[in-house]
This record gives C-alpha cells, structure tokens and sequence, in this order.
C-alpha cells in the first residue's frame, strides 16, 4: 500500500468525527430542501386525492394559465416586483446606516442595548403589528385621526379604503420590522474590521464620513454583494404577513396591496386549487433562480472578486 493511500486512510478516520457531525444538517437539508422536489410535479397535475400525486391526470401549463390569463396578472406581478425592489434599496441602506452608527457606540452596554431595541420588532408577530398599525390608522379611533390630524388642521383619511397611501406605509412597516435584524450581518462584518486602518486615517487627517466612505463600506462590499444577489433571487416572493395582515385584508386596496402570494392564497381559499398555487410556487422559484444567476454573472463582468459564484 502507498504512502498516499495510508494518509489518505488516517485522515479519513481523524474526521470521521465532523462527518458525524455533518449528518444532521445534511439530513435535515435532504428533507427539507430537496425531497419536496418530487412535489413540483403537482404544478403539472389537476390533483385528484383519491388518485394521489402520482395519479392524478397531467395537465401540463393549464395550472400556469390562472397566473397569466387573469387581468390581475399585470397588477399583482408589478407590485410584487417594485415592493421587493424598494424593499431591497432601502432596507440594505437601512440596515448598513444602523449598522455603522451601532459601531460607533464606544459604551459596551449602552450598544447592547440598542441592538437589542432595534431587533425588538422583528421579534413581534406581524398579527400584532397589525394591531399597532390599525391603533394607529384606525378610522374611527385611530391615533393618527383622533390626535395627530386634528391638531394639524386635516380631516380624517380612510386609510383602509385609500390605495394611494398604502405604498408608504407597507414600506415603513417593513423597515421598521425587519431593518434591525438585517443589520446584524453587517455589524459584524464591520466589526471584524482592523482597527489599525481607522488610526491611520485618523492619523491622515480623515474625518468620520471619510473613513466611513473610504474603509467601512469598501470592507463591506462583499456582504453588501452577497445579500443582494440572495434578495434579489427571492424578489418574486413577498412577505404574505406583511401584504396580507397589515392591510387587513381590504378590498378597496387590492390595487396596491395584492401579490403574487396573497392573490394565490386567495384564490386557492376559494377555488381549492392546489395545482395552481403549486404553480405559483414553482414560476416564483424559476424566475429567481435567472434572477441570481443574471445579477450574478453582472457582478462578476463588473468586480469579478465580488461576485457570489
């Protein structure tokens, strides 16, 4: 026997440790991620339950025809689209903003604090923060029209039944959610940083901003990179809670408020279609898959070090 294949024997037995370790998460992996694979059939199937799965008849696109033959298709895939993009301009800014200023807190206790404050809402269910937001936009006794327009001199909004508002206050309520936890992952990609690059700017002569603009964020880059591609991968998904909860399920602004996932919920609550919502999932999967892989091959013709893959 080689020396080679002895090495490669004694190394095998040093790690068979961590392959055990390994096991879980790959099971876990393997059951969640890739067996429900084989249910991506359903999308091509009129489901018949007492045939099952693989019994029911092929249908082939037909279930794909509810999403696109419907005059909605336009509207809920617009919205789907320019929320997710909003969401990810700001709320990466957001989350970066936060993340620089949590750095700048010298007292250990005093940041401690405050990041526990900021993640505070993404812990709060978001039927709850429905509540809150209904506490506040309520028509009839709503903070907002009970106290704050009044005193302002503005008559009272039906916030419930005007779709023009609801663009920014959809946005609000998803920065104020979610801006918090985001910026965990770059807090420590900045905090990771060497100290020694900000004493020597500081020794240059470099302001805050300048350090800021010239170390902080060139640092963060790839992070910065790295979440974009995976935001923009899920850009045809929505948060269902945040689109469907918060609006209080409000027909009057559907035009405003209705997405691929909440126009899919329901029409599966009323039509009882499993096919169709199956399909929705899987266009919603296809199109994010291009997505990456186009914004991912842009980073890499652009700073090819950046990119994901």
């Amino acid at each position: 026997m080689s020396t080679a294949v002895k090495r490669r024997r004694i190394n095998l037995r040093r790690f068979i440790p961590l392959y055990i370790m390994t096991l879980p998460g790959l099971a876990y992996l393997l059951i969640n991620n890739y067996l429900p694979m084989f249910g991506l059939s359903i999308a091509f199937k009129d489901i018949n339950y007492a045939k099952g799965i693989w019994g029911s008849d092929w249908v082939g696109f037909k279930n794909f025809n509810y999403l696109f033959a419907t005059s909605d298709a336009y509207i809920i895939t617009r919205n789907t689209i320019l929320y997710n993009a909003v969401f990810i301009l700001l709320g990466l800014s957001f989350a970066i903003l936060i993340a620089i200023l949590l750095n700048e807190i010298r007292s250990r206790f005093s940041q401690r604090f405050y990041q526990s404050a900021i993640i505070l809402p993404h812990m709060i269910s978001i039927i709850l923060v429905s509540y809150l937001v209904y506490a506040l936009l309520g028509p009839a006794t709503g903070f907002v029209n009970k106290t704050i327009l009044p005193a302002l001199g503005v008559e009272p909004i039906s916030w419930y039944l005007e779709s023009k508002y609801w663009p920014y206050i959809l946005t609000i309520v998803h920065i104020w959610k979610g801006a918090g936890y985001s910026c965990i992952v770059f807090l420590a990609a900045i905090i990771g940083i060497d100290r020694e690059y900000y004493e020597a700017a500081a020794l240059d002569g470099a302001s805050k901003w300048q350090q800021i603009r010239k170390i902080t964020l060139p640092m963060i880059t790839p992070i910065i990179t790295m979440l974009t591609l995976l935001a923009i991968g899920r850009i045809f998904y929505s948060d269902f809670g945040l689109f469907y909860q918060i609006p209080m399920n409000s027909g009057a602004i559907y035009d405003t408020t209705n997405v691929i996932d909440t126009y899919v919920f329901r029409g599966l609550m009323q039509l009882g279609d499993i096919g169709m919502s199956a399909a929705a999932g899987f266009y919603q999967s296809i199109v994010g898959f291009v997505l990456v892989i186009a914004s991912n091959y842009i980073v890499r013709k652009i700073d090819r070090d950046n990119a994901l893959f």
